[in-house]
């Protein structure tokens, strides 16, 4: 018998997760490694090579090191179930002139219940992975019981940014063991272990379904037609509104963009605003994308299970985002952000997430994002924010 019960390990073949399940096995839990199935890049029409987590090698990396230790391995597939949910608000969002954020979504919505589903099945009490974040439970004082997620020691690693959406429910189930590890640490564990083909093997970045990062290429073959049907908007001038001529079609540019915009203009000029209604992608300069506050809605609370009001966070915007100074308000289930100083490139479709210190307070997706004309006046955003 186990010194700890059973563990149910999601394992991508890489060297976070594998060592994850390493480091359980050795104190004493009986785990399952589980490598989830999610999507085949060749469905898609692209010509790279499979890679990453949904590759034939990196399943058979994940079951070589499950062999190796003597634990069982289960391949999982949620092919169906990640299509249906992760691709269509990938493709939706763009259509309505967002930038989503297809790996938070796939982490809180649709790998974390299916673990837990198999987990159940498995008599297994807990979930774990190879994310760099910790995960404790509160006691005392406004959080008192909550679970709460904080930043991995490794500040370069650290993902508890991607994790903001993850349940109450679901947290207190889930085990990170790599959170007080550094990069380092483990691929020196990796090599002192024998595991050298994990230390040397490459690591992607790259959203599991748009290996090339040809997202526009992907948008074109996953809805035929699309690109004769946007094609032949105005690039408009911020503030002035002067045409500046013909783009290729809204949901093929993102806030922030400015390399191929397909034209020079004499200055760098970036996407500041995508206007779905008029076929229009707003450019400016580089001081027209920032912006004093923004909307968040679709909110996962994690330490609290309210916000006081209001409340000193440093917000992220982005997942590489250092975090910026804000004061946050919550109204129903909107969250009103005004940051200290302006913030570029804010990207309606993007999660935002709330800390305090080290801790993620919660986090939800930015709806818009908005100027003051004098900074020290009250305002109620929210209110001209349709739901």
């Amino acid at each position: 018998m186990s010194k700890h019960g059973r563990i149910l390990v999601a394992m991508s073949g890489g060297i976070d997760s594998s060592l994850a399940a390493v480091m359980l096995h050795e104190e004493g839990y009986e785990v399952i490694g589980m490598t989830m199935k999610t999507w085949d890049y060749a469905s898609s029409g692209g010509t790279k090579k499979e890679t990453g987590c949904c590759s034939l090698d990196s399943i058979n990396d994940a079951r070589n090191i499950a062999v190796n230790l003597g634990f069982p391995h289960y391949i999982l597939d949620i092919r169906e179930e990640f299509g249906d949910y992760v691709i269509d608000h990938f493709t939706g969002e763009y259509l309505e002139g967002r930038t989503p954020n297809p790996c938070v979504l796939c982490n809180t919505h649709i790998k974390w219940d299916a673990l837990l589903r198999r987990a159940d099945r498995l008599d297994c009490e807990f979930i774990a992975t190879g994310h760099y974040a910790h995960i404790r439970q509160e006691a005392g004082g406004l959080a008192d019981g909550r679970y709460v997620i904080s930043k991995g020691v490794d500040t370069l690693k650290d993902q508890s940014y991607v994790l903001w959406g993850v349940s109450q429910e679901s947290l207190s189930r889930t085990k990170l063991p790599l959170g007080h590890l550094r990069k380092s640490e483990i691929r020196d564990m990796a090599r002192e272990k024998g595991f050298i083909e994990l230390v040397t093997k490459s690591e992607s970045y790259e959203i599991c379904f748009v290996p090339d990062n040809d997202y526009r290429g992907f948008l074109k073959r996953r809805i035929p037609g699309l690109e004769a049907e946007v094609a032949g908007g105005n690039f408009v001038m911020e503030g002035t509104g002067k045409i500046l001529g013909k783009h290729q079609g809204y949901p093929f540019y993102t806030i922030g963009q400015r390399k191929g915009l397909g034209m020079a203009f004499g200055q760098p000029m970036f996407v500041t605003e995508i206007r779905k209604e008029t076929n229009e992608v707003v450019l400016g300069i580089d001081t027209d994308l920032l912006r004093d506050g923004m909307i968040v809605s679709k909110l996962n609370l994690q330490k609290y299970d309210h916000i006081p009001a209001p409340m000193e966070t440093i917000t992220k915007v982005r997942y590489k985002d250092a975090g910026t100074p804000a004061t946050i308000s919550q109204t129903g289930d909107k969250i009103e952000v005004l940051f200290e100083q302006g913030v570029s490139a804010i990207a309606p479709g993007q999660a935002a997430v709330f800390y305090e210190g080290d801790d993620v307070v919660g986090g939800g997706w930015i709806m818009k994002s908005f100027r003051q004309a004098n900074p020290l006046a009250a305002t109620n955003q929210i209110a001209n924010v349709s739901a």
